[in-house]
């Protein structure tokens, strides 16, 4: 089969690679309807993490399940199934207090960008539709894998209420996405940081209510102007930067709340300053199985319609394009059809 693998940064390739077998009888294998790239991918893509060995990419996906192990019961062949891109067995301690990408048998997917994929803890990761969806809802049951959970999940760790007043820093596809959370769970205010403008557009669209384009002191200073001089409620820090970790932190009202879901890279979070604060912080992988059932009947009811983050839809064979687009803000998101 077709997979995409990494070489080096900047270094995509689509190889012919064996296709996945059931190794455990927990595994299903599932023939891939639609796979993308994500935000995420773009840090070893750019250098930012270390590629020592070529590897395969991509953890997010829906697809047909192929074929089933001996202990998965809950899906079966021929069904459409989203995932998340933390597998989980949804019946240990963790899982059942509500925290599924922390799974005591966790295993982080990286190998969905290919034709067909191996899902470990199949029978607590997958959840199936009840038909086959039309091919309109397909981008938006993708975004739920990942892109749409997390940015659920940074709403809710940044205690979004009706009525309240949020700010979303990144307007990447988990920003975005995070923008409709906020939306979804009752912000009366929507604060969307952007210096995009077909971005800018879309966050309008999913429910913002203001743009700052400014970043830094400016950028802060903007949101502290439209907030009374407090600061938000709730921030979602959807990038994962030193710079992007501080707007929010500076962003937010003394008893509000920053929910981080951007990966950290070179983070550090000065604890005298956070104690004084008087901020509350809770970030880490977000736990979308535990959404998964809830975003997908949003989706296909069409309340939500996340898969408008993917703007650029290109063939397997051309992910490299697809990497480069990204990297080059030519694309917020590229959903991959093998």
């Amino acid at each position: 089969m077709r997979a995409t693998v990494i070489h080096a940064p900047g270094d995509i390739r689509v190889e012919d690679v064996p296709e996945p077998k059931i190794i455990k009888p927990t595994d299903a294998i599932i023939r891939t309807v639609a796979t993308c790239v994500c935000g995420s991918d773009l840090w070893p893509y750019r250098g930012a993490e270390p590629v020592t060995e070529p590897h395969p990419m991509g953890h997010e996906y829906v697809g047909i399940v192929e074929e089933i192990g001996s202990e998965v019961t809950n899906v079966r062949t021929g069904q459409f199934v989203v995932g998340s891109f933390a597998t989980s067995d949804n019946t240990c301690a963790n899982c059942r207090n509500g925290w599924q990408s922390n799974c005591l048998h966790r295993e982080f997917m990286s190998t969905c960008q290919a034709d067909y994929v191996r899902i470990p803890n199949a029978h607590g990761t997958l959840v199936a539709t009840d038909e086959r969806p039309g091919a309109e809802f397909v981008p938006g049951l993708l975004a739920v894998s990942d892109v749409m959970g997390t940015g659920w999940y940074a709403a809710l760790a940044a205690e979004v209420k009706p009525g309240s007043t949020a700010v979303v820093v990144g307007d990447g596809a988990v920003g975005l996405c995070g923008v409709i959370a906020t939306k979804e769970l009752g912000a009366e205010r929507i604060i969307a940081m952007s210096r995009h403008a077909s971005r800018q557009k879309l966050a309008l669209e999913f429910g913002a209510t203001d743009i700052i384009s400014e970043r830094g002191d400016e950028g802060i200073a903007l949101v502290k102007d439209l907030t009374g001089g407090t600061g938000a409620d709730s921030v979602l820090e959807c990038v994962g930067t030193p710079e992007s970790m501080r707007q929010a932190l500076h962003s937010t009202r003394p008893g509000g709340n920053v929910g981080f879901v951007g990966i950290p890279h070179d983070v550090a979070v000065d604890g005298q300053e956070l104690f004084f604060s008087h901020v509350g912080l809770r970030g880490g992988p977000a736990p979308v199985r535990r959404y998964l059932p809830d975003l997908i009947h949003r989706v296909l009811s069409g309340h939500i319609d996340p898969g408008k983050v993917f703007d650029l839809t290109l063939p397997l064979d051309q992910v490299a394009e697809g990497y480069k687009a990204m990297d080059e803000r030519r694309a917020i998101k590229t959903l991959l059809t093998p």
